[in-house]
């Protein structure tokens, strides 16, 4: 039922407590049927159905709807902040006071709203789309009003990872958490039969191409000095973090599949990597990094961007860009799940295997992730120094007596990263935020100078708490010189310290320049706008 589904999203998004969103997740699958279930597992664990309806049209059947003109919509959406939530509020308000009896709520399952009805607004015309949206608005309540707009968009969120439905539906069926999120990796579709795989009892899969879980390091929280004289050094296995797109190679049955961490198979943007795996013997899985790789040297991220976003990859792309898997771990070895050996084994078996390969074939693209030389914790703290000569982000740390993992856990790997840059820019732009923050502005533009202008060079949304985004949501409805949808430029007075981990030149943007994971380090009170960064300081940067 729709109506269950909705109950399920109130709950989970209502708490913050761990154990009451699994509890809920727990009731609702145990009361669902199958088909309801896969949908609700594939909504809940982030995957999305493409837009079908654009928002233009959505507002316009909004529009018919309620009566409502187009400027007082636009008032409503800029409190509320978000686009389902704002036509949810209006149509519910709208529904129920224009029925002169009680509206009939819908009874049909959620299976039956997102097959034949959400999926099939796409192929009907204007009209028709603008006639079944209202006539689906008045059978929903608010919350299902909300939930069915979301879908549409492309954009439904709620508070529970799939982390949560897979502890969720281990303690439901007694299946163990690592069978469960080793058959969500990979593409699959929501049907009866792949939930009903989903939970069975017997966890030997026979998908030959699914990867592994990935196991993911934790930044170094601790101070370098205490954990320096908490740990033997000699415990340690030290690689550098390479900065490229994570993924699994599995050679299975005499086929290669090449999985990012993502879920997304890759296989075909990456041919020299899938012609390098015919090497790799039968039931061999490998973890790495796929790399932009040329003259025995990384090429920086950018690059590699360039292949991400290609459908098909040109011969001129591949002699420009050519790629490279540089493993750091064997998950599979001989058909054997071997994730619980010791790194130090698995290290050891994985080195062989590739020195085989080379000596097979000295070109392979299969590579290992070489051991940074130093012999203490203070050697590596000066090797540490050289990451940005060498086009990494730092340091991994890897317990040698480690088993492989699933997902980010504390204790047995670690990622010290080396100090991201720091630039001083103006905030220029905001909009709200989403969920919880949804009327806040949240969100902003950061500039810096050129000349006498403030020119965008990045936008960001963390970094900062409670207390300091309301003083800058304040500040931003008090000196608001111009709007642009929920867009709104301000007064340039707040200066913000933004961190970020990398810089290029960029054809795309306005400045020439584009940041990689900016962030809000701290908020500049100290300093006044005239005192930013220049362009020209970070346009040498990314020369440099």
């Amino acid at each position: 039922m729709m109506e269950e589904f909705a109950r399920l999203f109130k709950a989970v998004d209502e708490t913050t407590k761990t154990s009451q969103k699994v509890s809920a997740l727990v009731q609702y699958f145990a009361n669902c049927d199958a088909r309801d279930a896969a949908w609700a597992v594939y909504f809940l664990t982030g995957r999305k159905i493409r837009q079908l309806v654009p928002s233009q049209k959505l507002r316009a059947a909004l529009r018919v709807k309620t009566g409502i003109p187009q400027w007082l919509f636009d008032e409503a959406y800029e409190v509320v902040g978000d686009l389902a939530e704002t036509i949810a509020l209006l149509a519910d308000n709208a529904t129920n006071q224009n029925a002169q009896t009680p509206p009939s709520r819908s009874s049909l399952s959620l299976t039956c709203w997102v097959e034949d009805r959400l999926l099939g607004l796409k192929k009907l015309d204007e009209l028709e789309q603008q006639s079944k949206l209202i006539e689906y608005w008045d059978e929903l309540n608010i919350t299902e009003k909300f939930i069915f707009t979301k879908l549409i968009t492309g954009n439904f969120r709620v508070g529970a990872s799939q982390q949560l439905v897979v502890k969720a539906l281990s303690q439901l069926t007694g299946v163990s958490e690592d069978s469960i999120t080793h058959r969500l990796a990979g593409e699959w579709s929501p049907t009866c039969d792949f939930y009903r795989a989903l939970i069975h009892q017997d966890t030997k899969d026979s998908d030959k191409s699914r990867p592994y879980p990935f196991y993911l390091a934790y930044p170094l929280e601790v101070d370098y000095d205490q954990y320096s004289k908490q740990e033997n050094f000699f415990d340690w296995s030290i690689e550098w973090k390479w900065d490229g797109i994570r993924s699994q190679l599995i050679a299975r049955d005499g086929e290669s599949f090449l999985w990012s961490r993502g879920g997304e198979l890759i296989s075909s943007g990456f041919p020299e990597i899938m012609e390098a795996s015919k090497y790799l013997p039968d039931g061999t899985v490998l973890d790495g990094e796929i790399l932009a790789w040329a003259n025995g040297d990384a090429m920086p991220f950018q690059f590699l961007q360039k292949r991400i976003t290609r459908k098909s990859v040109t011969k001129k792309m591949l002699a420009e860009i050519p790629g490279a898997l540089m493993a750091y771990d064997l998950l599979e070895w001989q058909g054997v799940d071997i994730r619980s050996e010791p790194f130090s084994q698995r290290r050891k078996l994985l080195e062989k295997l590739i020195d085989t390969i080379k000596m097979e074939n000295p070109n392979s693209v299969l590579m290992v992730s070489p051991i940074v030389p130093a012999d203490s914790w203070q050697d590596l703290l000066s090797k540490r120094e050289d990451s940005r000569k060498l086009k990494v982000e730092g340091l991994m740390l890897k317990r040698a007596s480690s088993a492989y993992g699933v997902g980010r856990r504390k204790g047995d790997w670690w990622k010290w990263k080396i100090d991201p840059y720091l630039v001083d820019a103006v905030l220029i732009a905001a909009q709200p935020g989403h969920g919880r923050r949804a009327s806040l502005y949240t969100d902003y533009t950061f500039g810096v100078w050129q000349n006498e202008d403030l020119i965008p060079v990045a936008k960001a949304y963390s970094g900062l708490d409670d207390s300091e985004i309301r003083k800058v949501d304040a500040f931003v409805r008090k000196n608001t010189l111009g709007r642009f949808g929920p867009v709104r430029t301000v007064k340039p007075e707040l200066v913000f310290e933004l961190a970020f981990e990398g810089i290029q030149a960029s054809s795309r943007h306005k400045s020439g320049i584009a940041m990689r994971f900016p962030r809000i380090a701290r908020w500049r009170m100290d300093k006044p706008a005239s005192e930013a960064d220049r362009l020209e300081t970070l346009q040498n940067l990314a020369n440099s």
